[in-house]
């Protein structure tokens, strides 16, 4: 369990099925493997994963974080080479990160107690994959999402 508040924190998006494979092998993959988000990753960094949808292009929104926890490494590692669909076959790139057990908690449910979501269009700059995340939402999430 996390008992430290970390001096940074990060939001990541990923859909929920990926982010459940990630936390079985506690890991995060950013972009579809490339390593460029990962370098600003430092260890003790709290790490937020909000989940657009439930699988990689499906319509239907999901809009829950789906997992919480704290970078391990202090640098990414490549993995062995996967398919990644229309990507074709990469060696990606990861990050370990200590996952806490979290219940998945709806983006409604916190939306007016996070700075992240006070902005107008806030959700635009989602499409990075990887957002800077205040310390103190951080907080907001773990105090709801871990068990």
């Amino acid at each position: 369990m996390i008992t430290v508040t970390p001096d940074h924190a990060w939001l990541g998006v990923v859909s929920a099925e990926h982010t459940r494979r990630a936390t079985d092998h506690g890991f995060i993959q950013l972009n579809h493997g490339k390593r460029y988000n990962l370098n600003r990753l430092r260890p003790g960094d709290g790490f937020v994963i909000y989940s657009p949808t439930e699988r990689y292009g499906e319509k239907r929104p999901l809009r829950a974080f789906t997992a919480l926890g704290i970078v391990a490494d202090s640098e990414p590692y490549q993995a062995e080479p996967m398919s990644m669909g229309a990507h074709g076959v990469v060696r990606p790139w990861r990050q370990a990160v200590d996952f806490e057990v979290v219940e998945r908690t709806a983006l409604a449910d916190v939306t007016g107690e996070l700075t992240l979501t006070r902005q107008p269009n806030w959700g635009y700059q989602l499409r990075r994959g990887l957002v800077p995340l205040a310390v103190e939402d951080f907080e907001v999430l773990r105090s709801v999402m871990v068990c």
